[in-house]
């Protein structure tokens, strides 16, 4: 038996697209697994597939029994569970330079015919988890029209147009419906802390090392803003010496919004908070500049680099000398300060003392010496060292 001739160039797209899932199965659908694995290139998709045929399997990955195993809570609720799993077996075999790639949970849910007479509808439903929104598509087939075969047959088409739309291949091959059998997409928004803040529903997240996520939380102390990629030994000595040196412990933020970059998805999100787990305090937010943050985290001092701060005092930054002063008077009101650290530039150490900046805004800025903090490394060097090993 081969690939449907109809499926195999979506099949093509799906192995060639930037997405690595897990399915779940519980019912039917096993034939559109087996379309997947047909075609060259499944390895690069598929993570793992479970099949759930017993009631206590479906209940053990649900973590509850399911009202009703055939429907589009149970399928969503699934296809969530199916995405946890697909993070956590990609964070444990990505390595650490490569970039972060789209993660689905996949799940198919079903009650078809079978060799005695059933006395409820025959019906299919599919979910697709992303990060933060999820796409149910359910059917009800028309009993007596098809053998079970060919229910499966229709099941496992709907199932690879459900992870065609999913890659973002547009798949217009038709399902082999009949006129009276109409596709019902439901379509549901995450409630997660991280899908919120993706969206805008919240201004910031701040994950503590004992796993609570806090929207909104006031923050106090230092706060170390970055990139994070990767987090290195520069980061975390930095942090330790302007938690001594203020006597508060720090906060490491990262904006996963950039001016020029974009919104990071939501698994380059997560792989870069994977660093902090159990560790340290982190905070989320949405805004890359020191104003905004300056609203979002009033009294705090932020710890920036030498070029950094060179870059906060430049006027061509702002548009003008004026619009910076209107800044850091924004930043003073704030009850905001900096906290700089010396780094190499052109060849040199390089510390607060050597920028030249108006008098008026130079209390808002705090030396840190080299004797207490010099660490010449740079995540730019730490990513190229990894890719060429």
């Amino acid at each position: 038996m081969h690939t449907a001739p109809a499926m195999q160039p979506i099949i093509e797209q799906i192995h060639a697209a930037p997405t690595r899932l897990v399915l779940e199965f519980a019912g039917a659908g096993s034939l559109g697994l087996w379309w997947l694995h047909s075609v060259g290139g499944s390895s690069r998709t598929i993570l793992e597939a479970t099949d759930r045929y017993a009631l206590t399997s479906l209940s053990s990955l649900l973590g509850h029994t399911p009202n009703r195993a055939v429907s589009v809570e149970t399928a969503i609720e699934m296809a969530a569970r199916a995405r946890s799993r697909a993070m956590l077996l990609h964070l444990a075999e990505r390595k650490p330079h490569e970039p972060a790639i789209p993660i689905l949970g996949v799940s198919c849910t079903a009650t078809i015919a079978s060799d005695y007479a059933k006395r409820g509808t025959h019906r299919g439903v599919v979910a697709v988890q992303h990060a933060t929104d999820s796409t149910a598509y359910a059917l009800n087939l028309i009993k007596g029209l098809r053998d079970r075969v060919g229910e499966e047959y229709v099941i496992s088409q709907l199932l690879i147009r459900a992870i065609a739309r999913a890659c973002g291949i547009r798949s217009d091959t038709p399902l082999d419906l009949d006129p009276d059998e109409v596709v019902e997409e439901h379509h549901q928004m995450a409630t997660t802390p991280l899908a919120r803040l993706i969206r805008g529903d919240a201004r910031t997240l701040t994950i503590h090392p004992d796993g609570r996520q806090v929207e909104n939380e006031s923050l106090y102390g230092p706060i170390l803003s970055g990139s994070f990629n990767p987090l290195h030994t520069g980061h975390v000595r930095l942090a330790e010496v302007a938690a001594a040196m203020l006597n508060a412990p720090a906060i490491f933020e990262l904006p996963i919004t950039n001016a020029d970059k974009g919104t990071l998805i939501a698994e380059e999100i997560e792989r870069r908070l994977e660093q902090f787990a159990k560790r340290y305090t982190m905070v989320l937010s949405r805004v890359a500049l020191f104003t905004d943050k300056a609203a979002l985290y009033p009294g705090c001092t932020f710890v920036v680099g030498y070029d950094t701060a060179l870059r906060l005092v430049a006027p061509r930054y702002y548009g003008g000398a004026a619009r910076m002063h209107y800044a850091m008077d924004h930043i003073r009101e704030a009850g905001c300060r900096f906290l700089v650290a010396g780094r190499v530039h052109q060849g040199l150490f390089q510390t607060l003392d050597s920028i030249e900046m108006p008098a008026s805004i130079r209390d808002l800025f705090i030396p840190l010496s080299e004797e207490l903090f010099r660490v010449d490394l740079s995540s730019t060097e730490i990513r190229e060292a990894e890719s060429e090993e």
